[in-house]
């Protein structure tokens, strides 16, 4: 840079941390203390958290920007998910910012997905602050969560600079920080001059304007947004520039709004200085990674790249008997749009077509990310199918390469032997074992990402929902072979009709029943899971043959076992390859991917003719 300046009077900040480790709730105290909030407003909990699947399930799936004013200096805060399958936001979010807040519970101390955003923020080379969140919590150990820290960013490789990070203590749900565990805090102050006491953006003097886009928006009003951070230069509304988009292509753009966060709302700005975040309205089909500069200086930035997509998905049209019964879009081609869409607001999304046009492959980072955005289109009014999620594996000098995770495994001593024994079913080999006393030992596992697919709930029922587990990705290994991901079959109706109390009864001993009476059925329905390792075609349609007798005490009141609730999450893990999740904003359902009983039986029988 010829002419380095520092704007003093913007810092662009990125909270990241493991999920559940007080983000949301820390900018929430930060909103209070600004002064964002007027006296006595009433304002709910997690404001962040905006979305209703991040409100019902207390997590940060979208990161997000706002902004607080402390001593004249405006500070841009970046929310970001905690959870490994939203590290594509992650990633979008540090390219904004020239800092961040990595955020450590007193007594988990750093878990997988705190390993992941901090390398994610070493290799940017940001300047971090470590905050030790819930010290106030009986089990703390803030000492020793800060030596594990201190050994974190050796083990990632960071350098003198970055190993010389301040401090600070915190209890984010009472909204007060202190430099040591042992003060009694009063506010947030000693974060915002941590914060303030961080360099601002720089940026050269005698360049003209450029920024990338990190984030789209939309606005009923304006259209598509593009949000960014302006690297150089300073902008105005209704400026005519220039996108260079992914293949290099320069198209002109004109800027009909400019506008810039200012606490949780955005406000139009005359003009725009270096370093702040901005939101760009007037640019159609802008996509995230795309450069915005000036016709005389048309220079391109090297877009954002994240990490390759591990997991894929097939979403097809809902194709069952039941279909458009309950959703209003069910067409291939609007599913399609959809999926688009979500590719252009998300980096770690792809999608390809496929050969038969009514189904599209979806890649991304893992099947909590995939069952997330099929929620989010089942209560848009979307029907669809959708398949199990499947590794993406690779290949290399002829040899099968698949994605390994570092599995961490919290547990009581009494379960060790039941998760070890399960682990090592599903190909993980154990690394380490530590035993601190306490009656919980941390083991630590390599085991193929296909491994985890559907373990979660297990564990936690092996557990008895104590256990606590953690992973992320440690790169490709070699394939370690084949194993069951189910030991048990499915029960499958046989022919359309509505269930009958009399026959699930009946069909009770055979398995777990997912089906109840007057439930509308077709041929293909998997109505429960067979005790067995086959399927079995069952008639849960049928009724008690009467007589002209009767006697009393003859007829007996049918009390029917309690059905689960089919949740997406579990029913996208337990469908075999050959078996589909029927989604509609109603209802999920599983059901064969041929419904035909017949035809399946001969597609049966054709592949053990084959194996012979």
């Amino acid at each position: 840079m010829k002419n380095r300046t520092i704007n003093n009077h913007i810092r662009n900040i990125a909270i990241i941390a493991h999920v559940d480790h007080g983000k949301t709730t820390l900018v929430d105290a930060m909103f209070r203390q600004s002064g964002i909030f007027r006296e006595g407003q009433h304002v709910d909990d997690r404001v962040m958290d905006s979305g209703d699947i991040e409100r019902e399930r207390g997590i940060t799936i979208s990161a997000k920007n706002c902004a607080v004013r402390w001593k004249g200096v405006k500070i841009n805060i970046l929310d970001t998910p905690g959870h490994s399958d939203f590290g594509g936001e992650v990633e979008r979010a540090l390219s904004m910012t020239n800092g961040c807040v990595l955020l450590v519970d007193s007594s988990e101390g750093p878990l997988p997905q705190t390993r992941f955003v901090l390398k994610k923020a070493l290799d940017a080379g940001l300047n971090i602050i470590v905050v030790v969140n819930k010290i106030d919590r009986k089990d703390a150990r803030p000492a020793e969560v800060l030596n594990e820290v201190y050994d974190l960013f050796i083990d990632l490789g960071a350098d003198e600079n970055q190993l010389d990070f301040p401090v600070l203590y915190a209890i984010g749900r009472e909204g007060v920080a202190m430099a040591s565990a042992e003060e009694k805090g009063t506010d947030l102050t000693p974060l915002f001059e941590a914060i303030l006491n961080l360099p601002g953006p720089t940026y050269d003097a005698d360049e003209p304007f450029q920024m990338q886009v990190a984030d789209l928006a939309y606005s009923d009003y304006l259209g598509r947004l593009a949000v960014g951070r302006i690297l150089h230069g300073s902008l105005k509304g209704g400026e005519n520039l220039i996108r260079v988009d992914e293949h290099d292509a320069e198209l002109t753009v004109k800027t009909t709004k400019v506008q810039v966060y200012e606490g949780l709302k955005l406000q139009e700005a005359k003009i725009v200085e270096p370093g702040d975040i901005v939101v760009l309205a007037g640019m159609d089909k802008i996509t995230i990674g795309d450069t915005i500069c000036t016709k005389e200086a048309p220079r391109h930035l090297p877009r954002i790249r994240v990490d390759d997509p591990t997991v894929s998905m097939r979403f097809g049209i809902n194709n069952s008997p039941l279909a458009g019964q309950e959703g209003k879009i069910v067409q291939s081609r609007q599913i399609r749009e959809r999926l688009m869409l979500e590719t252009l607001r998300n980096v770690a999304i792809t999608v390809e077509e496929t050969e038969d046009k009514d189904s599209f492959v979806v890649k991304g980072r893992g099947e909590f990310q995939m069952a997330i955005l099929v929620e989010q289109m089942r209560r848009e009014g979307f029907e669809l199918t959708v398949g199990r999620p499947e590794v993406i594996l690779k290949e290399k000098d002829g040899q099968m390469l698949e994605p390994v995770e570092k599995l961490l495994v919290d547990c009581d001593e009494a379960f060790m032997g039941v998760v070890t024994e399960k682990l090592a079913l599903r190909k993980g080999r154990m690394i380490s074992l530590t035993n601190n006393g306490s009656g919980r030992p941390r083991m630590e596992f390599s085991i193929p990402s296909r491994g985890l697919i559907g373990f979660r709930d297990e564990f936690l029922t092996d557990t008895k929902g104590t256990g606590i587990m953690n992973s992320y990705l440690d790169g490709y290994e070699p394939y370690r072979g084949e194993f069951p991901s189910r030991f048990t079959g499915s029960l499958v109706c046989d022919r359309p009709g509505k269930g009958v109390a009399y026959a699930i009864y009946n069909l009770e001993p055979r398995g777990t029943m997912f089906v109840t009476p007057n439930q509308p059925m077709y041929e293909g329905l998997i109505v429960g899971e067979h005790n067995r390792d086959n399927d079995i075609d069952v008639n849960p349609c049928k009724e008690k043959k009467l007589t002209n007798l009767r006697a009393s005490g003859k007829d007996e009141n049918i009390i029917l076992t309690p059905v689960r609730p089919i949740t997406l999450e579990w029913a996208i893990h337990f469908v075999r390859d050959d078996e589909v999740v029927e989604v509609t904003p109603q209802s999920i359902r599983l059901r064969k991917k041929v419904l035909s009983a017949q035809q399946r039986h001969q597609i049966a029988g054709k592949k053990k003719a084959g194996e012979k």
